[in-house]
């Protein structure tokens, strides 16, 4: 039998004790907390109780609700019990969530009652799943303790929870399976059955200069692979949690105010929404804390890196280029944050990065776009039931997501885009991403998704889908800006102001949506 994974909540429950390990602080209700003692009985109980309703180790128990305590504890809970955890995005469809807890196999699911209701519409479609095990936050509970909106079939958490003693389990079958975020298609789940190397992981940490002292606040869903790998990161450490439960720009900054919070983990969308707050709101907060900001998700633009800093510690703001299935692959330094525009860094530690052609040799001179291939321990094991496609990206033990990127002079490496969203207009390889940051550079513009559109005499034409930050913008501004900052055969040809631009639950713009949308009909 191999030997039992080491349980780093009980040894910090012992070590640790009464230090604060998770805070629940939401507007308007009174916050809540837990010590390491306190939360590793918690979890306990949980995995208890799941071994109770008969979850054998490598099952998968799937959690499904915005960040609270009980969702952090259930993630622990899930490891001790040798269970594969599979957090379920809270923002898909009925359809989209049939889909995932049926491919997931998914023998268990606990659930915010906030979405019991979508568990009840759905539980015939999901056969599978044994169990439903309903959670409750505060102010939620009837006066037995029972959540209110319990429907038939579902079980109240007090109901499931087991004793206090530690679950004797093997847990060398544990693990995470995180669904990607569907942006061609239907998600994948990518299989891993442990994180990268100690001495990966230990080397990233001492470079980023993690500290056992921080405070970790959340900025974003858990359910997301980055925010959810760096919260664990935070609690193997030993930091005390701030959990967010649904994101707001002010409240954020309240809750790094309040806490002293000096690390975190950030797509661009929270962050921008956080430094367009006005001066006269920033000012009622002090964010000098702020140690460690990681940048990911997708890229920053350049100006809402200056905005950035302007509002936080300059030396805080890390870069990280990676993903669900490679893990953190690339690191930009505080220092070349405003020197290297553009760049997400060099490899990170233990990590090798090659970039290849399409014909499968690997390129060596500067400044040559290839697919970007990984490989390290960080990388993932498979995609469940898609073994073909995890093979299919597969060479020779170098992976890829398919990434096309480029390295300069340096060493540091540019991502253009992703292959499949590249755009061939009149023979020229067109990167989106590239006209997109040069928009987003515009005062007048918050935001811009850039795709090809179908067209008889170029193959492709692009088109720059704007959400202008103010009114007095018309298409003509975009043309004039976008003649002086980008080459003839890049700039947009067509231009359409929105409102809103589609995004899945992690902040990747959906342009599948967008291309089928402005797509003229055939």
């Amino acid at each position: 039998m191999a030997e039992p994974v080491l349980d780093h909540m009980a040894t910090h429950a012992e070590a640790l004790n009464d230090k604060i390990a998770v805070i629940d602080d939401r507007p308007g209700e009174e916050p809540r907390q837990l010590t390491f003692a306190e939360l590793n009985r918690c979890v306990n109980r949980i995995a208890n109780g799941l071994i109770g309703l008969g979850v054998k180790p490598g099952d998968k128990a799937m959690w499904l609700g915005q960040n609270s305590i009980e969702t952090v504890s259930f993630v622990h809970a899930a490891r001790k019990a040798g269970a594969v955890s599979v957090p379920l995005n809270y923002r898909l469809t009925d359809d989209e969530s049939v889909y995932v807890i049926d491919n997931s196999d998914s023998v268990v699911v606990y659930a915010d009652v906030a979405f019991a209701p979508l568990l009840h519409r759905i539980r015939d479609r999901i056969p599978k799943v044994r169990d439903v095990v309903i959670f409750a936050g505060p102010g939620n509970v009837d006066a037995d303790g029972a959540p209110v909106g319990l429907l038939d079939g579902q079980v109240a958490e007090a109901a499931f929870v087991g004793g206090e003693d530690e679950p004797v389990v093997d847990q060398s079958e544990s693990g995470t399976m995180i669904y990607t975020s569907g942006t061609t298609g239907n998600p994948k789940g990518a299989v891993r059955h442990q994180a990268s190397s100690p001495e990966q992981g230990a080397a990233l940490l001492q470079l980023m200069r993690y500290s056992p002292d921080d405070v970790y606040l959340t900025c974003g869903p858990l359910y997301h692979s980055g925010p959810g790998g760096f919260a664990a990161i935070a609690h193997r450490l030993g930091n005390t949690m701030v959990v967010q439960h649904k994101f707001d720009g002010e409240d954020w900054i309240r809750l790094v105010d309040k806490y002293r919070c000096s690390s975190t983990f950030s797509a661009p969308t929270p962050i921008r929404m956080v430094v367009n707050l006005s001066d006269e709101v920033k000012a009622k907060y002090d964010t000098s804390s702020m140690r460690v900001m990681v940048a990911n998700a997708a890229p920053w633009p350049f100006a809402l890196k200056e905005a950035y800093v302007k509002d936080f510690p300059p030396e805080s703001l890390w870069e990280i280029y990676g993903s669900t299935e490679m893990g953190v692959n690339a690191v930009l330094a505080p220092e070349d944050q405003l020197r290297k525009p553009g760049s997400c860094g060099k490899p990170a530690p233990l990590v090798e990065v090659a970039l290849f052609t399409d014909d499968g040799e690997i390129i060596e001179e500067d400044n040559v776009p290839g697919e970007l291939f990984v490989r390290a321990s960080s990388v993932f094991d498979t995609y469940y039931k898609a073994e073909e496609k995890y093979q299919a990206d597969d060479r020779d033990g170098w992976h890829t997501v398919g990434d096309v990127a480029y390295r300069d002079e340096e060493g540091y490496l540019f991502i253009c885009d992703r292959k499949k969203d590249m755009i061939i207009s009149g023979g020229m390889n067109i990167y989106p991403a590239e006209i997109e940051s040069a928009l987003e550079n515009h005062p007048q513009i918050y935001e811009v998704a850039v795709i090809g559109i179908p067209s008889d005499e170029w193959g492709e034409t692009v088109m720059a889908i704007v959400v202008p930050n103010d009114d007095a913008l018309t298409i003509a501004d975009v043309e004039t800006y976008s003649r002086e900052h980008l080459a003839g055969y890049k700039l947009p040809r067509m231009i359409e102001f929105v409102d809103e631009i589609p995004k899945t639950g992690s902040n990747k713009i959906l342009k599948r949506e967008l291309r089928e949308r402005f797509t003229p009909a055939q």
